[in-house]
């Protein structure tokens, strides 16, 4: 067997994949313990990709379902054990054996990249936080499996911060998701703040809206707080991982509020500042 075909070089492949493509999830910090970062880049490659499919522009929504239809397969394939030439599914299949991991939730995440081809628009929270189930909560329960962690409980807070991660993004990102044709915020919230969707295409973020952005930050703090909790069931260095996860994704959160919501013309963003207080808390806050 060539070192092309390693199993060595399928991890190291997925971990460049990681080091580029660099997001929320921390995947390749050093802040995880060693062991779990193959692991952790070859779950990362493998959505990472099936993500791309989703949101490849470009390609008609036909042919982006059809690469996610094709993806599916190769999954199973290395589920059920079989080799696999691909890189990204010669490491997924490793890990799925030596962690070992439920491949619901990897099936679940292919689900949510069909829905976002699909699916721009949602009438209500249940609806937000179905595609949440499956768009954002697998990937903390695969953390967690990696890192031994089987624990209904632990699983709950996983879910929270995952959620609540998911949707911070949505308000950090509210105008770039309007301007790319998507819409989070549920009607049955914008709709009791008396917004409609012609003041944002007429390129207006009006009081209606500003309050329907308020009253979602609301819902998001809420599971970030029903999320803390987590942090409880690891140690050691991923202890301080998902504790910076969960840090950062509050000071987001707040920036959004801080900008008075105005997050249609503006993305906050954390700066130096940020980070150098999010390195503080995590090293010292209990």
């Amino acid at each position: 067997m060539s070192t092309d075909t390693s199993l060595d070089a399928a991890y190291a492949h997925c971990a460049d994949i990681a080091r580029r493509h660099y997001e929320n999830f921390p995947v390749a910090s050093w802040l995880l313990p060693a062991r779990m970062r193959p692991h952790v880049a070859a779950v990362y490659a493998f959505a990472r990709a099936a993500d791309d499919f989703a949101d490849e522009p470009g390609r008609p929504p036909g042919e982006r379902l059809l690469l996610l239809d094709q993806w599916e397969p190769k999954l199973q394939q290395v589920a059920s054990g079989h080799p696999a030439e691909n890189p990204v599914f010669r490491a997924l299949g490793n890990t799925i054996t030596t962690c070992p991991l439920p491949v619901q939730l990897l099936e679940d995440l292919l689900s949510a990249f069909r829905q976002d081809v699909t699916v721009h628009r949602y009438e209500t929270w249940n609806d937000v936080l179905d595609y949440c189930r499956r768009s954002a909560n697998p990937v903390g329960r695969l953390v967690l499996r990696i890192a031994g962690v089987d624990d209904a409980d632990a699983d709950r807070a996983s879910d929270a911060l995952c959620t609540a991660l998911q949707l911070t993004n949505f308000w950090q990102d509210f105008g770039v998701d309007w301007n790319n044709g998507r819409l989070y915020i549920p009607r049955e919230e914008f709709a009791k703040h008396g917004a409609v969707e012609a003041d944002l295409a007429s390129g207006r973020m009006t009081p209606g809206w500003k309050a329907a952005l308020a009253g979602s930050v609301d819902v998001t703090r809420a599971l970030f707080d029903a999320g803390r909790p987590v942090t409880s069931f690891v140690k050691g260095r991923l202890k301080y991982e998902l504790r910076a996860t969960w840090l950062g994704g509050r000071r987001v959160l707040d920036k959004v509020a801080d900008s008075g919501f105005a997050t249609f013309d503006h993305r906050p963003a954390l700066v130096a500042t940020d980070v150098l207080g999010i390195a503080a808390a995590t090293l010292f806050s209990t």
